[in-house]
């Protein structure tokens, strides 16, 4: 692999001719520092300091490496679409076909962006994630969380869909992004909670009537936490209005989840809903969708925190926040 040529899409944002080290250079650095568990600038020198050496093939630091201000006045500056961009071609080259796989759409705040810098105002990173392969295809920033609603679109509008499960939360839950799933040959499983007060009152009324033609129940038990969650479907055209049939595009399914959760010998319950356009399938299926739609808090949004430090991360001028969750 040539890495100028894997990031010829990023436009370098320096005065040609006067610098020291190639862009192709300071971002592979960025990106390898994060996969072996660096976290900042700092991190991304040391790595370039003790490793690169070893990695004559792919860096060519013809001047030394970087220092921690050129790593910091790069990543401020350039255009996190051009380098989502091209890391989303490697990842779809990777991953060619989504088909029969789920696509899980899901915020996450930057909690150490600066609200004040150019670009941050109470970041939000929107991200596109296969559950079965763990793997982030696709993201993008937002301003904030009401926002998602207009970058769901933008997100899905690049990747092809077509027989994949599309799954959103309650946010995403509007009919226009209803059909542009369906238009582009995809499902969804759509989370109903108060937004759409209509639509959650008549699946509330209609479990109310009949608790569930076909169920399914799961336990599970791990460090003193006991949890069990009930999974109930009904045929929407069967048990809802017909007016909220005709109004939302292709519903087929609508879903109940009951939970429990026992932790120190205090139960909590919850109830949850959810719509598919997808038909004749069983409740084990979809309690297995559900419970993939929450891997990406559970394993991507963790990881993030955890792994990468995301949240503890104090790049926060620029476009320094949303550059360096790409790269993770």
């Amino acid at each position: 692999m040539n890495p100028s040529t894997y990031f010829s899409e990023v436009t370098d944002p320096r005065v040609t001719g006067r610098c020291l080290h190639l862009l192709s250079d300071i971002l592979m650095i960025g990106l390898c520092t994060y996969l072996t568990g660096g976290v900042n600038y700092e991190d991304m020198r040391l790595f370039a300091l003790e490793r690169g050496e070893n990695l004559k093939d792919i860096l060519s630091l013809r001047n030394g490496v970087p220092s921690e201000d050129t790593f910091e006045r790069v990543f401020q500056r350039i255009d996190p679409s051009e380098l989502d961009y091209c890391l989303r071609s490697y990842g779809k080259s990777i991953l060619s076909d989504l088909s029969e796989k789920q696509l899980v759409i899901d915020g996450k705040k930057q909690s150490g962006a600066s609200p004040t810098s150019r670009g941050n105002r109470g970041l939000y990173i929107l991200n596109a994630w296969v559950s079965e392969n763990k793997f982030c295809i696709s993201q993008k920033a937002v301003n904030d969380k009401s926002n998602e609603i207009t970058a769901i679109p933008e997100v899905l509008s690049g990747i092809d869909i077509e027989d994949a499960v599309v799954s959103i939360d309650a946010m995403g839950t509007q009919r226009e992004i209803a059909d542009l799933i369906l238009d582009k040959k995809g499902h969804y499983l759509l989370a109903v909670k108060g937004n759409q007060k209509s639509l959650y009152e008549d699946i509330e009324c209609a479990f109310k009537v009949n608790g569930g033609l076909d169920t399914n129940t799961t336990i599970e038990k791990d460090h003193g936490r006991i949890e069990v969650r009930k999974c109930s479907i009904l045929p929407a055209r069967e048990y809802l209005l017909e007016e909220t049939v005709q109004s939302w595009r292709g519903l087929g399914t609508i879903v109940k989840i009951e939970s429990s959760r026992e932790i120190s010998g205090k139960t909590a319950h919850e109830t949850r809903y959810y719509i598919s356009d997808e038909t004749g399938l069983s409740a084990s299926y979809f309690q297995k969708l559900i419970r993939g739609h929450w891997s990406i808090e559970n394993q991507l949004h963790w990881h993030l925190d955890i792994t990468f430090k995301e949240d503890d991360c104090r790049a926060r001028k620029g476009f320094s926040p949303q550059n360096l969750s790409v790269l993770r």
